[in-house]
């Protein structure tokens, strides 16, 4: 089976990219940085640092494909809402870091009550929200890079809802479903997300052309 690296050392992001592209049909060994023994360096700080999801996950993509010389995806993703003009978006792991009084709480739950403090009294229509996923393969270093991009759209609670998945999801609601992303069950939100219709494109584009062994 083709191995394929995925840049992240999100244990929640690599479970859901490895059921994405199992559903799919894709036949590849996803490993992650953790698995693939890849050492987290200071360089690996200063990777995200562009202005767009495409410029972080290509970014991402070459730095790995050229540190260890397999084919590499990675993908940026993040929340963007309308009342706070596309905010968080590229920032939306780090949407809380500086944000006062939060530092002692994990990471989703801080960025989570720093997204509720912001949205304070705006209305439903101001709530408009939508998650972007946009993945880049690179099959070899120099290999000119394949972009997959998937989006979906609901509307920010005004308190979270469910157990299930990570980051922003309790309080984003899909109105397609009725519930938020952390009320669905895992093949629930794969198949309306905005991760899942990214990575589908990617196990489509690998399928149609296999990674060299």
């Amino acid at each position: 089976m083709n191995k394929l690296l995925l840049a992240t050392r999100s244990a929640d992001k690599a479970r859901e990219i490895r059921e994405i592209l199992k559903a799919a049909g894709c036949d590849v060994e996803v490993v992650s940085l953790e698995e693939a023994r890849v050492a987290w360096s200071s360089a690996e700080a200063e990777i995200e640092d562009q202005d767009s999801f495409l410029g972080n996950a290509r970014k991402k993509a070459e730095h790995f494909c050229r540190l260890t010389g397999l084919p590499t995806v990675a993908d940026d993703s993040g929340i963007e809402v309308i009342a706070l003009l596309g905010k968080p978006g590229v920032k939306s792991r780090r949407f809380a870091l500086n944000a006062a009084g939060l530092s002692g709480k994990p990471l989703d739950a801080a960025n989570n009550a720093e997204l509720l403090r912001r949205l304070h009294g705006a209305d439903e229509k101001r709530r408009r929200a939508s998650y972007t996923c946009v993945a880049v393969l690179m099959r070899r270093p120099n290999a000119p890079p394949e972009e997959f991009t998937g989006r979906c759209w609901g509307r920010i609670l005004e308190e979270p809802r469910g157990t299930g998945g990570f980051g922003y999801d309790p309080l984003f609601f899909h109105e397609g479903s009725g519930k938020t992303f952390a009320e669905l069950k895992p093949e629930e939100k794969h198949a309306v997300s905005h991760r899942g219709e990214a990575i589908r494109k990617l196990a489509e584009a690998l399928k149609e052309r296999p990674l060299k062994s």
